[in-house]
């Protein structure tokens, strides 16, 4: 559904997106996980034609975007960090995107906005929200479209651990109608019942790309966190390894 062929970014000097190739598909929960810096970011809004890479395509059902926006339509965004107009209220805010996409009211998904009780905070304007209420927002939106790719940048960050599960057990159900999900967070427990596939990248460069049921059968282990920790470790040892018997041979 999303193919992604030798992806180039840089700013400046900082390589931010290294060679990085990757198809997700249908009925797939991709956790996009590694440190502050690796790119993940950077890649979603490269997906999302928020930044354009250097070198490389993304393709969106084998259509090559090569800067056309039609495609987004189908795609459902959720930021890490919601910015809206201070001035509106939260009403306008959601009409205001209704008018735009046109999408008839009975093919909203409103769930999320009863569920975070949103409804009863249309007449607030959004410059007084907290930062909870906007990650609500910011959900609440992502789903409103029903689209067939949902795009969800550190989803649980700043919300109540209510807020949080009710938000998961919706992931859920979009991964149940067989919807593409990407997934970023550094709550690695989050993620735990959720993922079908872990994308790990480090400064820029995929490390790995793994179906988790793999990935738990070659480290022995259930948990996400220990999973990618055991495989990275490994990764680490075997580069000691080569690292030393260069250094043996150079000898």
């Amino acid at each position: 559904m999303i193919r992604i062929e030798h992806i180039q970014k840089r700013f400046k000097k900082l390589q931010v997106l290294n060679d990085i190739s990757a198809e997700f598909e249908r009925g797939q929960v991709i956790s996009l996980i590694g440190p502050n810096g690796s790119g993940k970011t950077t890649l979603i809004k490269s997906i999302l034609g928020m930044v354009k890479p250097d070198s490389g395509k993304i393709f969106f059902r084998n259509a090559y975007i090569n800067g056309s926006f039609a495609y987004r339509q189908h795609i459902g965004y959720m930021p890490q960090i919601g910015r809206y107009p201070d001035h509106m209220k939260m009403g306008q805010l959601f009409d205001m995107l209704k008018n735009i996409r046109g999408v008839p009211e009975e093919q909203l998904d409103n769930e999320l906005i009863r569920q975070f009780d949103l409804f009863t905070m249309f007449e607030k304007p959004m410059r007084t929200l907290s930062g909870g209420t906007r990650q609500k927002v910011s959900a609440a939106l992502a789903f409103l479209f029903n689209p067939e790719v949902l795009i969800l940048d550190e989803p649980t960050a700043g919300l109540d651990p209510l807020s949080s599960e009710i938000l998961k057990e919706k992931i859920l159900k979009e991964k149940q109608k067989h919807k593409l999900i990407l997934i970023t967070s550094h709550i690695l427990s989050d993620l735990d019942e959720l993922t079908t596939h872990v994308m790990y990248l480090q400064e820029g460069n995929l490390q790995f790309f793994k179906e988790i049921g793999n990935l738990r059968e070659e480290t022995g282990e259930q948990k996400l966190g220990k999973a990618i920790a055991s495989i990275l470790k490994s990764e680490k040892e075997v580069q000691t390894v080569i690292r030393d018997l260069l250094s043996a041979v150079k000898k």
